[in-house]
């Protein structure tokens, strides 16, 4: 049996690479695949769970300092607003970069250096002394942590074939509800440890939620497997058989549209899968970093512990949805319908909140809103990823998520500048609502591209 070098990791079999489609099929659900990905479920998810739960508190813990920001280092609402957006400039200008880097290298050392670096730079915040800096901390937060969401994308690719991949992508992703659920009360619990040891709260939070990333940075070395082949805990049929699976997708997917890994960045359909993942962002980071604020308001308290046990509600009920929603989208292959589905959900939940005064309801609203943009995300990812491969997914996820990630910047600022104008919360609110419901539009464009390329076919 022939081998060949497959990148940053081991080497795959040369026969399981001329599997036919069919076969592959087959294979996929076959005892050895079945076991493989149950155990790399089991093994890997967690932590990478881990990792964007730490990822997601470092990046939105601002939520929870603004006050204190701008009583002790003057930022205004403006400034705040601007700043938090500056994370996903320096995000998406190194997302291509670092992925290409991961793709040859492998995901152990170099996910570990970005959270390492993203852990030393969310400590610094803890000295901001005014906009500057908070601006410039912010920026290289970003440039610290690119890579690490579309690494993870990418590395799934490596481990799970595309049929179980929806629901491999789901589970990472309750990371996201994870880390507001957690990162809620104890953001809320460390600001009240203000004036401990001459230290202001929001210096508490910054500091030990940086040293956290710091400590599984360093752990994600002997935690992570590059790739199955070189997984000891899998057996040596399985190693094969999920290699083969992998590797005739792979093939397959490069026999319909073989593309380098620069023309993917210039491919319109992958300019499409950003512009909807953008819409996607914009509702997800304009309801995180205002949402303590907005609870408190609802709630008639100053954001602290309490608060933060309120906003963990809706990410409690993303997480719930969120153990559902891949799998079905998984069993039936309705991914682009589920994802329109859940997009819409979040639509109706923001704009709702927005109108709703009474506390159940208005939490109720804000919970929708969490249960649609949460579950769209993973099942949106099993789209574009089913169309690239190698180099090309590397780079092409890295653009998606790069630019997507563009709405964090735009989320906070839009919604600044809607209050400023109306001086209304709920025009910031209604405005928001307006792109999950774009995306659901945008979500079943893709179909476009499909019948434009069987009309070439023809």
């Amino acid at each position: 049996m022939t081998t060949t070098s497959s990148p940053s990791g081991g080497r795959r079999s040369g026969a399981a690479q001329h599997l036919t489609p069919v076969e592959a099929e087959q294979l996929a659900f076959s005892p050895a695949v079945t076991s493989a990905t149950s155990k790399a479920r089991k093994r890997l998810l967690p932590f990478l769970m881990l990792m964007f739960v730490i990822a997601f508190i470092d990046r939105s813990n601002i939520e929870f300092a603004e006050e204190s920001l701008e009583i002790h280092a003057g930022l205004g609402a403006a400034a705040y607003a601007f700043g938090a957006g500056l994370f996903f400039i320096g995000y998406a200008v190194f997302e291509v970069p670092s992925n290409l880097i991961m793709h040859r290298v492998g995901a152990r050392w170099w996910m570990a250096r970005i959270m390492v670096t993203w852990g030393i730079v969310a400590g610094l915040f803890m000295f901001t002394t005014g906009p500057v800096m908070f601006y410039v901390l912010r920026f290289l937060l970003g440039v610290a942590e690119a890579g690490f969401f579309p690494g993870v994308i990418l590395y799934l690719t490596y481990w799970f074939p595309r049929r179980t991949r929806g629901q491999a992508t789901a589970l990472f992703y309750l990371g996201l509800p994870i880390a507001n659920m957690v990162g809620g009360p104890l953001s809320g619990g460390l600001l009240e440890l203000d004036g401990a040891l001459g230290l202001h709260g929001y210096q508490w939070m910054f500091m030990l939620e940086g040293a956290l990333a710091v400590v599984v940075g360093v752990i994600a070395v002997f935690a992570l497997t590059d790739r199955p082949a070189r997984a000891r805990w899998l057996t040596e049929e399985e190693r094969t058989a999920l290699e083969g699976v992998l590797a005739a997708e792979a093939e397959t997917k490069e026999q319909a549209k073989k593309l380098s890994w620069w023309k993917a960045l210039l491919t319109p359909r992958v300019l499409y899968f950003a512009l909807i993942y953008l819409t996607i962002q914009v509702a997800v980071y304009g309801l995180t970093f205002f949402l303590p604020t907005q609870v408190a308001d609802i709630a008639g308290r100053e954001v602290g512990f309490l608060v933060g046990l309120l906003v963990a509600i809706p990410w409690l009920c993303a997480l719930i949805a969120n153990l559902f929603v891949g799998r079905w989208a998984d069993r039936r292959a309705a991914y682009r319908s589920t994802a329109t589905f859940m997009l819409v959900l979040s639509g109706i939940g923001l704009a709702a909140s927005a109108f709703l005064s009474q506390p159940v309801l208005a939490m109720a609203a804000l919970c929708l809103a969490a249960v649609g943009f949460v579950s769209a995300q993973p099942i949106f990812w099993n789209i574009p990823t089913g169309y690239l491969s190698g180099a090309a997914m590397a780079s092409g996820v890295g653009l998606i998520n790069g630019l997507g990630n563009l709405g964090g910047f735009i989320a906070p600022n839009l919604r600044a500048w809607m209050v400023t104008t109306f001086d209304s919360e709920a025009a910031g609110l209604v405005m928001l609502a307006v792109a999950p419901f774009v995306g659901a539009l945008l979500v079943a464009g893709p179909a476009l591209f499909e019948r434009r390329d069987r009309r070439a076919k023809a």
